[in-house]
C-alpha cells in the first residue's frame, strides 16, 4: 500500500473512530488498516494512535500528522479536480442544520459547493430539534452536540464553546459577576426549552479536579428564539447564555462582553452525520468532501477569534 492511500486509511479511522468502521469506508480489512497504520508510525518514528481494548485515542504526535495528511489530501484531490475532465454532478442533497449555525455558517458552504456543481441542487432544513436522519429522510445533518450512539457515521468537523454575554451598558448598571454565584443578583435571559430553562452548567476546580455544576439562574424573561435573546442581551435587558458562532461578531465588535471564562464548560463537538450503513450516491458523497474541509476552516477560525 502506498503512502497516500494509508494517510487516507488513518484519517477515515480517526473519522469513524476504529480501525474497522475506517476500512469498512474505503473497503480494507482491519488487518490490512493496521499495518498501514504501522507503517505510517515507522516512517514517522513515533507512536500515532494509542489502541486498546477499550478503543482508540489520538497521541499528540497523531494530532499533528492528521492536519498534515489532511492538507496533503486536500490539495491532491484539488489538483485531481482541476486536471479531470468533469462528469457534472446532478441531483438534490437533504441537508439539515440548526436555524442559526445553518443560516450563518452552513449555508455559506452550500453556497460553494452548488457555485461548484450547477447540475446539483440542495434542499436545506433548518430546525432546532434533534430528528431522525433515515426517517426524515436527510443526507446529511450538521449538529453541535454529544452524540449517542445512533449507527450513524459522523465525521468530526471541530468544536463549540459556550459562554455568557452582556453588554457593556448592562455592566455599567449592575456590575460584572466575578463567580457563578453572583449570577443570583443579576437579570438572566432564561431559554424556554426542555432541559435549559432555571439551571446553567458550570466548570469548577475543586482540589486540582474539574467537575460541572449547575447554577439555578434568576430570569424574568424566557425565550425559545436564540436571535431575539442574543438581542435583548444586546439592548442592556441582562445576562444570557450562547453557543460563540452566536455570538463571535458581537464580541469581537465590543457590542456584548464575555463572561466568566475560566468557568465555561468543555466546547461541544460539532460533527457531520450522514448514514454510513447506505452507499452514497455521487452527490452526496461529493457534497460531503466538499463541506468537511470548509466547515472545519470555518469553525477553526472561529475559534481564533473567540479564545
Amino acid at each position: 500500500m502506498d503512502r497516500i492511500d494509508a494517510m487516507r486509511l488513518f484519517v477515515a479511522v480517526v473519522e469513524e473512530g476504529s480501525l474497522a468502521k475506517g476500512g469498512h469506508r474505503l473497503s480494507h480489512s482491519p488487518a490490512s488498516v493496521s499495518r498501514a497504520i504501522s507503517g505510517l508510525e515507522t516512517i514517522a518514528g513515533e507512536r500515532l494512535l494509542h489502541r486498546s481494548a477499550r478503543g482508540m485515542k489520538l497521541t499528540d504526535a497523531g494530532e499533528r500528522h492528521l492536519a498534515v495528511f489532511r492538507h496533503i489530501l486536500s490539495d491532491l484531490d484539488s489538483l485531481g479536480r482541476d486536471q479531470a475532465p468533469q462528469k457534472q454532478l446532478r441531483g438534490t442533497v437533504r441537508v439539515a442544520a440548526s436555524e442559526m449555525f445553518g443560516r450563518l455558517e452552513v449555508l455559506p458552504v452550500i453556497e460553494s459547493f452548488l457555485d461548484a456543481h450547477p447540475g446539483a441542487s440542495i434542499r436545506m432544513v433548518l430546525h432546532n430539534e434533534i430528528t431522525n436522519l433515515v426517517d426524515d429522510g436527510t443526507d446529511v445533518a450538521i449538529r453541535i452536540a454529544v452524540l449517542p450512539d445512533s449507527g450513524l457515521s459522523a465525521v468530526k468537523l471541530g468544536t463549540m464553546r459556550q459562554m455568557l454575554c452582556a453588554s457593556p451598558d448592562y455592566l455599567r448598571r449592575h456590575g460584572t459577576p466575578q463567580v457563578p454565584a453572583d449570577l443570583r443578583h443579576h437579570a438572566c435571559i432564561g431559554r424556554d426549552v426542555a432541559g435549559d430553562r432555571d439551571t446553567w452548567p458550570f466548570r469548577f476546580e475543586t482540589a486540582g479536579r474539574a467537575r460541572v455544576r449547575s447554577i439555578a439562574v434568576p430570569s424574568r424573561l424566557w425565550l425559545n428564539s436564540l436571535v431575539t435573546s442574543r438581542d435583548v442581551a444586546r439592548s442592556g435587558r441582562g445576562i444570557g447564555r450562547y453557543m460563540a458562532y452566536q455570538v463571535a461578531d458581537d464580541v469581537t465588535s465590543g457590542r456584548l462582553v464575555r463572561l466568566l471564562p475560566g468557568h465555561e464548560i468543555d466546547p461541544l463537538p460539532v460533527h457531520l452525520l450522514f448514514d454510513g450503513g447506505i452507499r452514497q450516491d455521487g452527490v452526496v458523497r461529493a457534497f460531503i468532501d466538499h463541506a468537511t474541509p470548509l466547515l472545519r476552516r470555518r469553525l477553526e477560525s472561529l475559534l481564533r477569534r473567540i479564545r
